[in-house]
């Protein structure tokens, strides 16, 4: 399986956005976002302004997408990580079979400087990031306004 990249100066079309966004919407489950929330994390990684940045990975198998990974560039360093994991996701009918460690593996070796990422205490791929290397230094909170 060869993992696909794409870059901020990577010509990548509307139509292979939309099947990574879609992908991401449909396999994310009940830890997912909007899909136009998506959009923008994809939008922002391939983005050719300098001003953003990152990477998007895929996998592909048979034809359809199995596993994909959304890297930002957040632009800061040291008491804000250089990146922040956005999205990894895999195929419901591929999972537990390596993929999303491969994924994260090859984000992991991509990114230049640290890595930050969100996960709800529930999801079970907080043990594949624990796995890797993650650590939870801090407990994140919020404050939304209207």
């Amino acid at each position: 399986m060869k993992i696909h990249t794409y870059y901020s100066i990577d010509t990548v079309s509307t139509l292979e956005k939309k099947e990574i966004i879609d992908f991401l919407f449909n396999h994310l489950d009940e830890f997912g976002d909007k899909w136009e929330d998506i959009e923008r994390a994809v939008n922002y990684a391939v983005n050719p302004n300098p001003a953003f940045g990152g990477f998007v990975l895929y996998i592909r198998e048979n034809d359809q997408i199995i596993g994909s990974v959304v890297m930002n560039k957040t632009r800061m360093q040291g008491y804000v990580p250089e990146n922040i994991l956005v999205y990894i996701a895999v195929h419901k009918s591929y999972r537990g079979k390596g993929i999303g460690a491969k994924l994260m593996q090859k984000a992991i070796n991509l990114a230049k400087g640290s890595i930050a990422l969100h996960v709800e205490s529930n999801n079970p791929a907080r043990f594949l990031y624990e796995k890797v290397g993650f650590k939870n230094p801090y407990l994140e909170m919020r404050y939304y306004k209207n």
